[in-house]
């Protein structure tokens, strides 16, 4: 039988009329080259040309032509509040932790580390389970992976 293949991605404002939908983990959301299972069990190949970082609102087109929806799918995720969420927001930013910043609060990944330092300077930490989709950084789309920075979506903090 014949390999269903996604080798192009559409950003959410370049595509509509979804087929199906796929949930993704953030870390799942950086992808190249892995078989997905649509959440009505419609498996298929992605083949991209370079490792892609995807956010919630993102397709995969099928090499038919419908669309395939990433959706953030749920983590165990650590909600930050406190009275100053700048300066926390700071601390976060300056260890280079993915975070989504919300009206009155930030998330992060669980991290042991991470919640000590924020203990450390008054934040006051809850754990939540959520989707969660971070800042895409000042570039726009794309996360730095590693050392390799070749690639224009590979962007340098």
């Amino acid at each position: 039988m014949h390999q269903i293949e996604s080798q192009n991605i559409r950003r959410a404002t370049e595509w509509s009329d979804a087929f199906d939908t796929i949930e993704l983990t953030y870390e799942g959301r950086f992808l190249r080259r892995k078989v997905l299972t649509t959440a009505q069990g419609v498996r298929f190949l992605v083949d991209l040309t370079y490792t892609t970082s995807l956010e919630h609102g993102d397709a995969f087109e099928l090499e038919d032509g419908r669309y395939i929806e990433v959706v953030a799918a749920e983590e165990e995720l650590l909600e930050v509040t406190g009275s100053d969420l700048v300066r926390l927001a700071w601390h976060i930013g300056n260890r280079h932790t993915p975070c989504q910043i919300d009206t009155g609060r930030l998330l992060i990944q669980r991290d042991h580390v991470i919640r000590g330092m924020l203990q450390l300077i008054g934040a006051h930490l809850r754990e939540v389970v959520a989707p969660f989709r971070p800042e895409g950084g000042a570039y726009g789309h794309g996360r730095t992976h590693g050392h390799d920075h070749g690639h224009v979506h590979d962007h340098a903090h």
